[in-house]
């Protein structure tokens, strides 16, 4: 399995960096540039312009890792690979609908609310129960690091299946706020993700090949992403990644690892989350200077020290990492 590991984040790096270097001009040259919220920093307005839509460059090195390194397991009868692509690909497709929007009205507004969550709901919902008929999925949860499995009913599990899957493809869209920051983060998941698959062999062995093609496709990506950004994810990428990352945890049927594994993710919305219940419960004041917390950093936070975009991606992809090690030593006994 090694070996196919390895050609699937050779193979997935080399098609990002290459298709990234054509995409980037041509999304240039179209004007496909991000509009940035006013309300956020104001040293962020400097940004206006950068080409958005930048996760196809990810998107399509996966996609060629999948139906190259991944044919055999398809011979095989193993299709979780594409089970989690067609997934993250319909995620990504909503995420490219709201980038289109708001270049179509040149502002930083696309889909409403309503909208993007009745679209992400009902994917959810169908995705568990393709997973559930193909027998990846079971109505159990595995607990990590106490090793223990409770059953649930069927209509809650899939009830607690949509809403987890909702919450962590907007849980990384929320992260995607500076530069390379989402994909820093997500990154050592995808490498958790990899090691797993190595680790437990066998029947993962397709999972592995996305997981190790994810990987490949992150570092690719970061190459044009890091600071000072050539090109953001937009929604198209974050929609995507958010899929994809808690796809895989859905087929290894161990979506509770996402608390750990994603402890980055969860923080931010639940930043976002206390800064509108404190706004509303005090009549205005803020809990945050500015929600989601790599905002609140990025303004001064609470010691007065600003912290520049370099700095929090160092940050959070450190915690990210911390968290996967200890993600995976959780868990690879299962």
């Amino acid at each position: 399995m090694i070996v196919k590991l390895v050609m699937s984040l050779i193979i997935s790096f080399t098609a990002a960096v290459i298709f990234g270097r054509f995409l980037v001009p041509w999304l240039q040259r179209i004007k496909a540039g991000q509009r940035i919220r006013e309300d956020g920093p104001v040293w962020h307005m400097s940004k206006s312009g950068t080409p958005t839509m930048g996760g196809v460059i990810f998107i399509f090195a996966i996609t060629i890792t999948c139906v190259t390194v991944g044919l055999e397991s398809v011979r095989n009868g193993d299709f979780a690979h594409f089970f989690i692509l067609f997934f993250a690909l319909i995620y990504g497709a909503i995420g490219f609908l709201d980038d289109y929007e708001k270049l179509r009205k040149k502002q930083n507004l696309g889909l409403s609310a309503s909208k993007k969550f009745l679209l992400q709901l009902v994917v959810a919902i169908a995705f568990s129960f393709l997973l559930r008929n193909f027998g990846y999925l079971t109505p159990h949860l595995y607990v990590p690091f106490f090793d223990v499995t409770l059953s649930v009913p069927e209509p809650v599990y899939f009830v607690f299946a949509a809403f987890v899957i909702v919450g962590t493809v907007n849980a990384v869209n929320i992260t995607d706020g500076v530069d390379g920051l989402a994909t820093g983060t997500a990154l050592p998941i995808a490498i958790c993700y990899s090691a797993i698959a190595f680790f437990w062999g066998g029947r993962y062995e397709s999972v592995g090949i996305f997981s190790a093609g994810l990987t490949g496709g992150l570092i690719g990506f970061l190459t044009y992403n890091y600071n000072p950004a050539k090109i953001f994810m937009g929604d198209t990428g974050a929609l995507f990644l958010g899929g994809a990352v808690c796809a895989i945890a859905f087929v290894y049927d161990m979506p509770l690892l996402l608390v750990p594994l994603g402890i980055v993710f969860l923080l931010e919305t639940l930043s976002d989350i206390i800064q509108i219940g404190y706004f509303k419960l005090t009549g205005g004041k803020r809990f945050f200077k500015m929600a989601p917390f790599h905002h609140h950093l990025e303004m001064g936070g609470w010691l007065q020290r600003k912290w520049s975009e370099k700095e929090i991606f160092v940050l959070f992809t450190s915690v990210s990492t911390i968290f996967a090690i200890v993600s995976f030593f959780a868990v690879y006994k299962k």
